[in-house]
């Protein structure tokens, strides 16, 4: 029997030797459980994240693509935001990876009510790998479609446009649609440089807009009107601080808004604006020279024109001076004067004036105005006192800003303009010492004729009043469809701004004495909005009966004396 070898030295050798392969072992396998541990992680990186953008890559849309744009912002002229982009989730589906599409249907449903069953099931059950289920979804929406643990549907951050201002600057701002291209109003017209990240900045006025807004439709529901517009504008710049169209919409909420409603009266309607239009037809007699503050004008008789008569609605039945003509808003005189100056002066007036073409607005939905073709003496006549050309409220509110601050027009804007600016150039269309009659004319219509109840205290409103008859479906004048309007410049010695207001087929109240004209429906509505938002744009009040305002204004409005009545030829 051989004797084993058992000293310490040779078992410990053996131990080590055990250790060492055991070490080994443990090290490929640690190695083999990393890779492992390692290619799962993979595998789920790639399912949770690069297979959505797989997906998105499937529909045209992908995921690197909505996340990092985020379109600009418009703000009002003292920053105030108009529209902006906030980061919300969107629900999407790849139909192949839904085991279930009816259960799954079911399950979305009942968290996202207002979708229909049968449209789910039928997107959950496509042959493609990409379907859309909701946008916008708020954060507990969010939170109970990811509870639901549906197989096969996938969230995806993504921009919603926002309005905080909602209705009150909708059809200045526009909209865009689910996928942030601008539909309408600014965000059409800067679509491109909003979308690449700049932002932009309006001339609106925020807070003066909401005066303008809330009055106007104060008006409307007094007098029954179907809607209406209003324009704040300033005269030495060509700013338009406000714009307003009634009814209006909520641009968050603009597929569901009727077409009806998203028309924006002020830039697109075409009215016939009856005798505000007096106000070019009397600086056209003074600049050419065919009138004078002191000529007579025959308001005798009613003149009859081919077929057509022409009367005076509160007729005076007499020789009527200039400044009568226009605050007294004789139809006969208007007329007579237009007669003096001709056709071919109307054109030209008319086109220096900017009512030729659209007004150069940054907006897409502009109109062109109507004007006749051929221009006839008889298109002159009735153009006179403001039948026979529809222009849009805006280019009234421009023609009339040019006329009143000197006899400058500045290019028309809905930008914010800075003091800076020197590529803007305005071009003079009337001289000053007209401007300055015509001034002192349109206060005479607030303190002597149908625009008294425009006279906002401290302010100095000068303006006229305007009230014409809309045609029917036959083309007719229809007596008790009205456009009630007044357009005003404060202060009127001095001009900043100019105000238009027009109510479209106010109805007369017990109020108003049945009368629904321009004195009684817009020339309140201006009051109002001169008074609560003059200092908003920086004016004060001031002392009217100043020797320095009665020298500037000082213009009596007295009938032609019977020596005068003899010189009356016209």
């Amino acid at each position: 029997m051989r004797n084993q070898d058992k000293s310490p030295a040779r078992m410990s050798a053996t131990l080590v030797k055990i250790l060492e392969v055991g070490k080994g072992r443990l090290l490929i396998a640690g190695a083999l459980f990393a890779v492992a541990f390692f290619v799962v992680a993979v595998r789920l990186f790639d399912v949770a994240t690069l297979s959505r953008q797989k997906d998105g890559v499937a529909a045209g849309k992908t995921a690197e693509h909505r996340v990092r744009i985020r379109r600009a912002d418009i703000v009002d002229r003292n920053g105030v935001l108009l529209a902006t982009s906030l980061p919300v989730s969107a629900l999407f589906a790849d139909p192949k990876k839904v085991f279930d599409p009816l259960d799954a249907a079911r399950r979305i449903v009942s968290v996202l009510d207002h979708l229909e069953l049968a449209h789910v099931e039928e997107q959950l059950r496509r042959e493609i790998r990409f379907v859309w289920i909701e946008r916008n979804l708020t954060p507990a929406q969010h939170q109970r479609i990811n509870n639901l643990g549906i197989p096969g549907l996938y969230f995806q951050e993504e921009y919603r446009r926002f309005y905080p201002q909602a209705n009150l600057s909708a059809h200045v701002v526009g909209f865009t649609d689910t996928d942030m291209k601008g539909l309408r109003g600014i965000e059409k017209h800067f679509d491109a440089m909003l979308h690449s990240g700049v932002p932009v900045t309006l001339s609106i006025d925020i807070g003066v807009q909401h005066i303008l807004r809330e009055e106007i439709a104060r008006q409307i529901a007094e007098f029954n009107g179907i809607g209406g517009a209003g324009v704040i504008q300033d005269v030495d710049t060509g700013e338009i601080v406000a714009m307003v169209s009634l009814p209006d919409f909520n641009p968050a909420k603009a597929k569901n808004a009727p077409a009806e409603v998203r028309f924006n009266r002020a830039v697109q309607g075409r009215y016939e604006m009856g005798s505000t239009l007096k106000i070019l037809n009397t600086t056209l007699a003074l600049e050419s020279g065919v009138g004078t503050m002191q000529s007579i004008f025959d308001a005798t008789h009613p003149i009859r024109f081919g077929r057509f008569i022409i009367n005076d609605y509160h007729p005076k039945r007499r020789p009527l001076s200039l400044p009568e003509v226009f605050v007294y808003s004789s139809n006969i005189g208007s007329v007579k004067i237009a007669l003096k100056y001709g056709t071919a002066a109307q054109v030209a007036f008319m086109r220096d004036l900017g009512l030729h073409e659209r007004v150069p607005l940054e907006l897409p939905e502009r109109s062109s105005p109507l004007l006749p073709t051929p221009w006839r003496e008889i298109n002159t006549v009735t153009i006179a006192f403001g039948h026979g050309i529809a222009i849009t409220p805006v280019h009234l509110t421009d023609a009339v800003s040019t006329i009143v601050n000197g006899g400058m027009r500045w290019p028309v804007t809905l930008l914010k303009r800075t003091s800076v600016d020197d590529t803007i150039v305005a071009t003079r269309v009337i001289s000053e010492k007209t401007a300055a009659s015509i001034r002192r004319l349109l206060r005479l219509v607030v303190t002597n004729g149908t625009g008294s109840k425009a006279d906002a205290s401290g302010y100095l409103v000068g303006g006229k009043t305007g009230t014409a008859e809309k045609p029917g479906k036959t083309g007719r004048y229809v007596r008790r469809k009205l456009l009630s309007s007044f357009v005003s410049a404060f202060p009127i010695h001095d001009p900043r701004y100019v105000v238009m207001v027009m109510i479209d087929e106010p109805k007369g109240t017990r109020k108003s004495h049945g009368f629904a004209t321009g004195g009684w429906v817009a020339a309140p509505a201006v009051k109002r909005i001169v008074a609560r938002s003059a200092q908003l744009l920086g004016i004060h009040p001031i002392a009217e009966d100043s020797p320095e305002i009665r020298q500037i204004l000082d213009l009596k409005l007295e009938p032609p004396s019977t020596g005068q009545h003899r010189l009356a030829s016209f």
